[in-house]
């Protein structure tokens, strides 16, 4: 590590917090002992648990505040009443320079809502979009977006993949990661007009980037391509649906296991195994989701973990907090060829973040 590293951390956010936010802590203390640690939120709640955490409590800072953005509440009520709540605070930790990442288990279109206005999108993207990362045969795959856009347009879609690429770079390591748009089949002639139209933009576009072409739903657990591309209505449908298909092959195997005597002793033999698939079906495994195209960086958590969980998430958000990833999607940006423009409206210019009183 070549510097300090300091993750802002959403302490009230999340159906658990603050305890699985805390507990996540001290397990990634472990883990990384010289990052530091901004907490916001109510210092009475927090005390307490920390110090039943005497090393967490070395490298971590309480900012009280009072207000805290319910699970269930509309983004746009939780912008206007940011600026005195741990969410809010969490980001205007980042946009200040206080902290290189931001982190929270809350709720999700308020997160994104409060990021977009205080940390501004990268100039000439059009939408941030939500990565994941997927767990495959070959190992892991980006998948963008998750749920930060409904409807997508052709150079929503290109921006998408481009992020998505420099993202898979930083997290796999990746000199060229493979980029693959989502689609009802491979062939050139299949999917809707805007797809086409992305994937005639990234075949033709000059860019770095090795374009794989379409790629089919079983082509994600495949490991087909490193990043897969789709819009956030589509891909928060997948992402629900292989979760739930995780929980269902779980349960179908200790129903199995409990059938009887002899199934019950087959399965102590095999327990080793078991384990092994029961780490690699564990969601908590891949918890974090990074809100790309931001000037900053924002990891959102499942809202419903636990520390376990928490701290794969904080994992994450230190490896990002750690790269050049925001400097690398402002380059690629600057170096689109100008016939990307034909796409559709061109992305719009990056605006002056408004004051903190107007985003109460």
């Amino acid at each position: 590590m070549n510097r300090e590293i300091v993750v802002s951390v959403d302490a009230m956010g999340g159906d658990n917090a603050p305890q699985a936010i805390v507990d996540g802590l001290a397990v990634a203390h472990v883990r990384h002992p010289k990052v530091k640690f901004l907490l916001h939120g109510d210092h009475a709640r927090l005390q307490p648990i920390l110090l039943g955490k005497p090393a967490l409590k070395n490298v971590a800072q309480v900012m009280h505040c009072d207000g805290v953005i319910a699970m269930d509440e509309k983004p746009s009520q939780a912008l206007r009443r940011s600026r005195n709540t741990s969410m809010g605070r969490a980001i205007e930790s980042v946009a200040n320079g206080e902290a290189q990442v931001a982190i929270s288990a809350g709720n999700t279109g308020a997160l994104m809502a409060i990021a977009k206005v205080r940390l501004r999108t990268v100039a000439g993207l059009s939408r941030p979009a939500i990565a994941a990362l997927w767990p495959t045969i070959r190992g892991q795959t980006v998948v963008l977006d998750v749920g930060a856009n409904i409807d997508t347009d052709a150079r929503q879609l290109v921006d998408f993949a481009i992020m998505g690429e420099a993202y898979a770079r930083v997290v796999f390591g990746l000199d060229r990661p493979s980029v693959g748009l989502l689609n009802v089949g491979a062939e050139e002639m299949k999917g809707h007009d805007e797809m086409k139209a992305a994937a005639a933009a990234l075949r033709d576009s000059g860019l770095a980037l090795r374009f794989h072409g379409f790629v089919e739903g079983d082509d994600i657990s495949a490991g087909t391509v490193d990043v897969v591309v789709t819009d956030g209505f589509t891909g928060n449908i997948a992402l629900k649906a292989a979760e739930g298909t995780a929980r269902l092959i779980g349960h179908y195997i200790r129903s199995a296991m409990q059938r009887s005597m002899f199934s019950r002793l087959g399965y102590l033999f095999a327990k080793p195994g078991f384990d092994v698939l029961r780490q690699k079906m564990d969601p908590r495994a891949v918890n974090g989701g990074v809100f790309l195209g931001l000037n900053g960086v924002v990891v959102k958590s499942h809202g419903g973990t636990d520390g376990i969980g928490f701290a794969n998430a904080v994992e994450l958000a230190i490896e990002m907090g750690e790269s050049d990833f925001t400097a690398r999607i402002a380059d690629a940006m600057a170096h689109l060829p100008a016939s990307f423009k034909a796409l559709g409206t061109p992305a719009p210019e990056a605006v002056p973040a408004p004051t903190p009183e107007a985003a109460q």
